[in-house]
C-alpha cells in the first residue's frame, strides 16, 4: 500500500472481528483493536502476528457495555491517530439472561447499539481526516425478529426475559444499527466519510456462548460446514476495501452476493431514522457521555 492506513475495530478478539483482523493485517493495514482483557489482546495479537508479521496494531482497554468506557477509548484513539481510515463496529453480544450495566441500560442494547453509535461520533475527527474514511457495522437480519420498536422506551427497558425472549430483543439491536447507519450517512452526507451496514449471515462464533450447549452445538456445526464465518469476514472486507462501495453511504448490503437488502419495517422509516437518531443523542448528552460541540456533522 502506498500509504499507512489505519483500520479501528472493535470485537477483533474473537470470531469475525479477529478474521477480519487479520486479513487486514496481510493488506498492509495498521490495526487498532479495543479490548476488555490483556490477556485475550495478547493472544490476538501473536495469531495476527503469525499472519502478517509486520503489522502494527495498537490496543485500547475497556467495557463497550459502558459509554463511559466507550467515551474514554474513543478519545484516547482520536488523541493516538489522529487519521483514522476505517471504523468496523463488529462487537456484539446475545444475551439469554437479562442483565443491566451499572449505567443502567440494558446490556444488550449498550454493547450493539449505543456503543457503536458513541464510538463513530467520538472517533468522527479522526475519521474526518483521512482522504476517504469508511464506516461498516455488523448488522443482521435477524432484525426481521424484532418485536414492536417503541422509542425512546427501548433504549432503556430493562424488563426480564427469559432465553426464548432474548431473541426479539437481539433482533431489535440489529435493526436499531441499520436505522444508525442510515440516519449517519444522512448526518454526515458531504463528508469524506461513508457508513454502511452489512448483514454477516449466519457464522459461528462466540455470539451465542452463554447457550448452554454451544461448544457442542459449535462442533456439530463445523463438522456439517455450517457457518463458516469466512462467509462473514468476506462481505465485512469487501465493504471496507472494494471501490464500488466507497462512494455508497447509507446503505444495508447482504453476506455473499454484496447486494443492497431492504431493511424489514420500519427500518427503511427516514422519520424513525430520525427520531431513533434524536433520543439516542438526547439520552446520552443528558447523561454526559459526549459534547454536544464534538459533533461536526450536518444537521
Amino acid at each position: 500500500m502506498s500509504k499507512e492506513t489505519t483500520a479501528v475495530i472493535t470485537g477483533a478478539t474473537s470470531g469475525l472481528g479477529q478474521l477480519v483482523a487479520i486479513e487486514l493485517a496481510k493488506r498492509g493495514f495498521n490495526l487498532v483493536l479495543t479490548a476488555r482483557s490483556k490477556e485475550r489482546a495478547e493472544a490476538t495479537r501473536t495469531i495476527i502476528e503469525a499472519n502478517a508479521p509486520s503489522v502494527k496494531i495498537g490496543f485500547f482497554y475497556g467495557d463497550l457495555a459502558l459509554m463511559e468506557d466507550v467515551n474514554r477509548v474513543g478519545k484516547e484513539i482520536v488523541a493516538a491517530y489522529p487519521v483514522i481510515d476505517v471504523l468496523l463496529n463488529n462487537a456484539g453480544i446475545h444475551a439469554f439472561e437479562p442483565r443491566v450495566t451499572s449505567e443502567g441500560f440494558p446490556e444488550m442494547i449498550a454493547v450493539n447499539y449505543l456503543a457503536p453509535w458513541l464510538l463513530s461520533k467520538t472517533l468522527l475527527p479522526s475519521l474526518q481526516n483521512a482522504t476517504s474514511a469508511r464506516v461498516v457495522n455488523v448488522a443482521s437480519e435477524a432484525s426481521r425478529r424484532h418485536g414492536v420498536l417503541k422509542l425512546p422506551d427501548d433504549l432503556t427497558d430493562t424488563t426480564p426475559f427469559t432465553a426464548r425472549g432474548s431473541s426479539p430483543i437481539y433482533g431489535k439491536t440489529k435493526l436499531l444499527d441499520i436505522m444508525f447507519t442510515a440516519e449517519l450517512a444522512r448526518q454526515w452526507a458531504g463528508t469524506n466519510i461513508s457508513v454502511n451496514a452489512l448483514n454477516p449471515g449466519f457464522n459461528v462464533t462466540g455470539l451465542g456462548r452463554e447457550l448452554r450447549f454451544a461448544s457442542v452445538i459449535e462442533r456439530i456445526l463445523k463438522l456439517l460446514r455450517l457457518g463458516d464465518p469466512r462467509r462473514g469476514t468476506d462481505i465485512i472486507i469487501k465493504l471496507i476495501v472494494e471501490p464500488e462501495y466507497e462512494k455508497v453511504s447509507g446503505g444495508y448490503f447482504n453476506v455473499g452476493t454484496g447486494k443492497s437488502i431492504e431493511p424489514v419495517s420500519p427500518g427503511g422509516d427516514l422519520a424513525m431514522q430520525k427520531k431513533l437518531w434524536e433520543v439516542t443523542q438526547d439520552l446520552l448528552a443528558e447523561k454526559g457521555y459526549f459534547e454536544s460541540q464534538c459533533l461536526k456533522g450536518n444537521k
